[in-house]
């Protein structure tokens, strides 16, 4: 049943995706494009309401008072594709940082630069680094939530990768507080995997780091907060 659900999900998310993108995104590209943040928010939340319908996936979300609607600097945990999108539907002007390669992707990638969101040379180095720091000053200005994950890209399930310098150079830029967040999404939905189990994925936001304390001890900051406070014993 797992398998064939995963199937009639990855179906849904290619058509859907598909259709968003043509008969309401490409439009409001040339008529709208301010706007086009509100469909990716749309896209989001259809595919959250798929996930729960066709998989079995529900969502439970604690602490977010902690991110409020101004500009906010998130570093979360990411475990799973459910993560990249989760956010459009959490907070009112997510802005993910995300990698460039994306915007190769026909159709849906030319429009992502229209969201505002913020796409890294992966691979550029201290290019890359000013560039995020500049996007990232302007997503402040903007009054966006920005969404990074320090780990750089997906870990396994109760694992955690090291921690990359651009969460860091961000706090230092935009002067905001770096927002802790832990999630088990990989319980359902794992690294690169096929099979969506049924079950709840959790989001925990925890209490800010205040800026001014130094990258170093940021940066152990963060790493301790997103270690120690792993969700354990989900029940779901």
């Amino acid at each position: 049943m797992t398998l064939l659900r995963s199937a009639l999900f990855n179906l849904f998310f290619f058509a859907a995706t598909f259709v968003i993108t043509l008969v309401l995104a490409t439009p409001v590209r040339f008529v709208s494009p301010h706007r086009m943040l509100d469909v990716a928010r749309l896209w989001a939340r259809v595919m959250v309401w798929g996930l729960h319908v066709i998989c079995g996936i529900r969502l439970c979300v604690t602490g977010l008072e902690h991110v409020g609607d101004g500009a906010a600097l998130i570093a979360s945990r990411h475990q799973s594709a459910f993560d990249t999108f989760v956010w459009l539907t959490l907070v009112p002007r997510c802005c993910y940082v995300l990698k460039r390669e994306l915007l190769r992707i026909p159709l849906f990638g030319p429009l992502l630069p229209l969201t505002g969101m913020i796409a890294v040379d992966r691979g550029g180095g201290a290019s890359a680094l000013r560039g995020l720091m500049r996007e990232g000053e302007r997503a402040m200005r903007e009054e966006r939530q920005i969404v990074i994950f320090p780990e750089g890209t997906r870990a396994e399930s109760g694992a955690m990768l090291p921690l990359q310098p651009g969460v860091a150079a961000l706090a230092a830029r935009t002067h905001l507080p770096v927002i802790p967040v832990v999630t088990d999404s990989g319980r359902c939905w794992g690294r690169r995997a096929f099979q969506k189990r049924p079950g709840t994925i959790h989001v925990r936001v925890l209490k800010p780091i205040p800026t001014g304390i130094g990258r170093n001890q940021l940066m152990q900051r963060l790493e301790a907060a997103l270690r120690s406070s792993v969700v354990e014993n989900p029940v779901g």
